[in-house]
């Protein structure tokens, strides 16, 4: 069996060659403004593109301060990012990946923004031997969906984020408050996050029905799917009155048309991803309001940014102001990527040694926008989480605004309303 050459190898086999006429160039750490590269992989466009839909401006404040250098054993290095679309397709991601490994020859990689984006990505950092550091994707996914192996984990590539625990207690937070039966519809993609909710054994099966709720799931489905009649029926006559579920904005928009359509009324919709975005909300119209989901990040959550002071509310509205669009969740975590990859760059030992940026990162112990970020203390080798309360989308006048109406598992973070039925 052949193996693909690892980017040491690679490189290794470069050095090689050059060392021969005696033209190897001087080591970057010796050069008057040593420049440490930072890979950034993201889906800037395709169906997951809300994900991203802030990325300029994040990337444009960060990379203003890194250019200003980040000390490490009393030098300054220039950190450059190059960041490049997945284009929301995981072969995509992983391509993209393999160009900044072996072509930019980066020193870091990040993603964010599913499983889709982040297990194609840290998957080529591993086999390359790149430090790699990932969000935005419930760790299970993440975890699991590459193959690993409680107790072992993995070498270079390390994740934050919360778990499908943490969406189960914050979902079972907020329906327990609205006096609603506890029968539930699952709406559940055949995809890596879609099996991992629905999984029977570490998805929402199990804990709902240790909860008292009955959950009603017809099966997966395709992403893109433009038929939920099959649903929407077994929905109805399970006297379904909470739907739930994992879904990509143009399916659930496809769903939530037809069962107005077809006459089913449920009186909460909790979905996870499509409902992230006020972009989706907003181009549902007054069917948005009411509709819910949890809440990574908001300008309500208490943190503030290791590298610029601000708040999370002066991240947030500082977005809108540069942009004129409300604020995404996303925003918090692609700014936290960065706290932490200038934490590790600071830290580590010998930034010419990938070994020593790789050993840097296990080691992170630190308060971000998103909340403090250990390593130490994670429920899997390579995994620690980030806080999770629930929301629901609520207009008021022409607009809509995101209230946290559930926090029983993050109290840190303060509710800003109360729960309303559909």
């Amino acid at each position: 069996m052949t193996h693909p050459r690892t980017r040491r190898q690679f490189l290794t086999g470069t050095a090689a060659m050059l060392a021969a006429p005696g033209i190897l160039r001087a080591s970057r750490a010796y050069a008057a403004t040593p420049i440490l590269r930072v890979g950034h992989v993201s889906p800037r466009t395709g169906p997951l593109a809300g994900f991203a839909e802030a990325d300029d401006y994040v990337l444009r404040q960060v990379q203003e301060i890194y250019g200003a250098g980040i000390e490490n054993n009393g030098k300054a290095w220039t950190v450059e990012i190059i960041s490049k679309d997945s284009q929301s397709n995981p072969n995509r991601a992983a391509e993209v990946a393999a160009d900044l490994i072996l072509g930019d020859e980066v020193d870091i990689i990040v993603a964010a923004s599913t499983p889709d984006t982040v297990n194609p990505v840290a998957d080529q950092a591993e086999v390359n031997e790149v430090p790699c550091i990932t969000t935005d994707c419930p760790w299970q996914p993440y975890f699991f969906g590459r193959g690993g192996v409680p107790g072992e984990g993995f070498d270079y590539t390390y994740h934050f984020f919360w778990g499908l625990e943490d969406v189960i207690a914050a979902f079972l937070d907020m329906w327990g408050k609205s006096g609603v039966a506890p029968k539930v519809g699952g709406l559940f993609p055949n995809d890596a996050d879609g099996n991992a909710w629905g999984d029977a054994e570490l998805g929402l099966p199990k804990p709902l029905a240790a909860a008292g709720y009955d959950l009603i799931d017809p099966g997966r489905y395709q992403p893109l799917s433009d038929d939920f009649s099959n649903y929407i029926d077994a929905f109805k006559a399970g006297g379904v009155e909470i739907v739930t579920g994992n879904m990509i904005p143009p399916d659930f928009a496809t769903f939530w048309t037809q069962a107005a359509q077809q006459g089913f009324g449920p009186k909460l919709v909790t979905i996870g991803k499509a409902l992230l975005f006020p972009s989706v909300i907003e181009s549902l119209g007054p069917r948005g309001d009411g509709l819910s989901s949890e809440v990574w990040w908001s300008p309500a959550h208490p943190f503030t940014s290791s590298l610029t002071g601000a708040s999370a509310a002066d991240l947030a509205h500082g977005y809108t102001e540069a942009s004129g669009r409300p604020w995404t969740q996303p925003i918090g975590f692609k700014h936290a990527l960065f706290e932490v990859v200038a934490d590790v760059i600071a830290r580590a030992e010998d930034l010419d040694d990938p070994d020593a940026i790789r050993a840097a990162i296990p080691q992170t112990d630190m308060d971000t926008i998103v909340g403090r970020v250990n390593w130490s203390d994670g429920p899997m080798a390579n995994v620690t989480k980030t806080p999770l309360v629930a929301g629901q989308w609520q207009k008021h006048g022409d607009a809509f605004d995101l209230k946290i109406v559930a926090n029983a598992h993050a109290p840190m973070v303060p509710t800003t309303g109360a729960l309303k039925l559909l």
